[in-house]
Parts: structure tokens; sequence; C-alpha cells
């Protein structure tokens, strides 16, 4: 395994749909050696069926029970990365089982760039709207301070290539202490970008 780079404990990932916290979280578990989780895909795999066929059949607060319990579980794993849904700060315990779990990092893009990237995934609930952007707006308005309270590190990922991108992230971890209780000197616990 030469060539990884070590980051202790695990990595959260938390961001708006189409932030990149998939595409992000599958080169960074490649980067650092950890297994790779999204919190969506485990959810689909133990239902047998889409997200979006979920929300529709069971609406979004059976989603979000069910989403709640896959990251708890989740999170108790040893040497994760994991993309969460872009809902899952929203339950108050989601919040809390990753804060004291790991690292928690927030994918922060544009409505601009969110909107590009999601303007043709059919498996976007929230956003099968007559106008997605005002949807969009509206979920950063209410999510925007929860991610912010529950990061450890903030990073913007507009118009970046993924591999710059996590460059700068893992370049974050390396100054930031995994354990609140221990920083590092000189290290503030909020190493925002």
């Amino acid at each position: 395994m030469a060539g990884m780079i070590h980051v202790a404990g695990n990595l959260f990932l938390v961001g708006l749909m189409g932030a990149g916290k998939t595409t992000v979280g599958r080169t960074l578990a490649r980067e650092t050696g950890k297994s790779f989780y999204d919190s969506d895909h485990e959810i689909e795999a133990r239902a047998g069926v889409r997200v979006a066929t979920i929300f529709e059949i069971e609406g979004e607060p059976a989603f979000r029970e069910r989403e709640r319990k896959t990251i708890a579980e989740l999170a108790e794993r040893q040497n994760i990365v994991l993309a969460t849904g872009g809902g899952a700060v929203t339950h108050p315990d989601t919040r809390r089982v990753l804060a004291a779990n790991g690292t928690v990092i927030y994918l922060r893009a544009s409505i601009d760039d969110l909107l590009l990237r999601t303007q043709n995934d059919k498996n976007r609930p929230l956003l099968q709207t007559a106008d997605p952007r005002a949807k969009l707006e509206s979920l950063f308005a209410q999510r925007d301070p929860l991610y912010r309270e529950v990061a450890d590190i903030i990073i913007d990922t507009s118009r970046q290539n993924v591999h710059l991108l996590v460059s700068r992230l893992l370049q974050k971890l390396a100054h930031h202490s995994p354990c609140p209780s221990t920083p590092l000197p000189g290290a503030s616990p909020h190493d925002h970008a």
C-alpha cells in the first residue's frame, strides 16, 4: 500500500445533492486506504428499491428514519469514508452520531454548480419539481447552518478537478486533529477554507 496517505479515523462527507460527496468520497477512500460507503446506496441495497421509490411510497419522514438508522450503523465501523445523503443532517441524532464518530467534511458548492450537476438526474426526488433552482436555494438556506454546525472542515467544491480537490482536502486533514479533546498545537478545531 505504498503511496497511501494516513488519515486517522472515519471521514464523513456532508453537503447538498450535487456537491460531489460520492465522487470525492471514492477518491478520498482510495487515497487513504479506507472503505467507501454511500448512505443512499446502502439504503437502496437494504430496501431493494431506489431512493426515489422510497420517497414516493413511504414519504420523506420514513426515508429520513431509514437514513438515520443506516448512518448510525455505518458510523460504528472503523476506517471508513461515508458519503451521506444531502438531508441526513436534518436529523439531530445523525448530526450527533457523525460528530462523535469521525471527522465531518462539508463539501460546499454554489447553487449554479449544484444545478448543473443535478439537472439530468432523475433519482433526486426533491428536485423533481417545476423550479429546481428555487428548491436548491430553499434546501441550501435550511441546511447550510446544519452542515456548518457539524463540520470540522469546510471545503468549496465549485469548478474544481476532483484530484486537486482531494489533494487540498488531504492537506487540511493532515492539519486537523481527529480527536477534539487533543487538538494539535496551533490548529483550530474548525479549519475552514
